[in-house]
């Protein structure tokens, strides 16, 4: 059984749709790059019927100290995602000037890219292990792209962590089952389309996580 993020959302009836099936963290995107993303003032909206319980999480993109700055001064977040290639000290540098929990999206292909799962959990106060995108693609996240989940076997870090990359309502249940994740991250996966979230799909989603 895992809690469930719902990433990359941006019309109300899916944020209620979300809140309604029992996830735990929404997720909400601030590069313009995607077809998910949203303003500071669009996100500010969509937070209006959020729960006191259910985390707002931000996900940035190598963003600068203005950006951060200017969507906090709109849109109350609960945490910050870090999803580009920001450094190890990048990472202390948005906790210090946010003071907000901040989480490191690390992308996986291989045993190689491990090492940096104990790098930055050394400040980070989450981690995500998702898929490394491939070397063209446009978003840093959100491909639907899958890992081998047998890297993760075995495997503890210093700070909690959830598990991304290519999850849907029909294989979520085997990745928590093989990775003992306690939580999973979805984007694409509960989509019709680039950008447009299924009701269907999310609730068929946090109900196969938490079987």
């Amino acid at each position: 059984m895992a809690d469930v993020k719902i990433c990359g959302l941006s019309d109300p009836r899916h944020v209620a749709a979300a809140v309604d099936a029992g996830a735990r963290f929404l997720g909400f995107v601030f590069y313009p790059k995607s077809p998910r993303a949203v303003t500071a003032d669009e996100a500010a909206l969509l937070f209006a019927d959020v729960p006191v319980g259910v985390a707002r999480v931000g996900l940035f993109v190598d963003p600068s100290d203005d950006l951060l700055s200017d969507v906090l001064a709109v849109a109350g977040l609960d945490i910050i995602q870090l999803h580009g290639h920001e450094t190890v000290e990048r990472v202390a540098e948005v906790k210090t000037l946010t003071g907000l929990p901040v989480m490191k999206a690390v992308g996986l292909s291989g045993p190689a890219d491990l090492p940096q799962l104990m790098d930055y959990s050394l400040v980070a106060d989450m981690l995500l292990v998702d898929a490394k995108p491939p070397a063209n693609a446009d978003l840093p996240g959100g491909n639907g792209l899958a890992f081998d989940w047998r890297l993760l076997v075995g495997r503890h870090w210093l700070r909690p962590w959830m598990l991304a990359g290519g999850l849907t309502p029909a294989n979520v249940a085997e990745a928590v089952r093989l990775t003992g994740a306690a939580v999973v991250d979805v984007s694409s996966g509960v989509e019709s389309a680039p950008g447009v979230k299924d009701v269907a799909l999310i609730r068929a989603f946090v109900e196969a996580a938490r079987e």
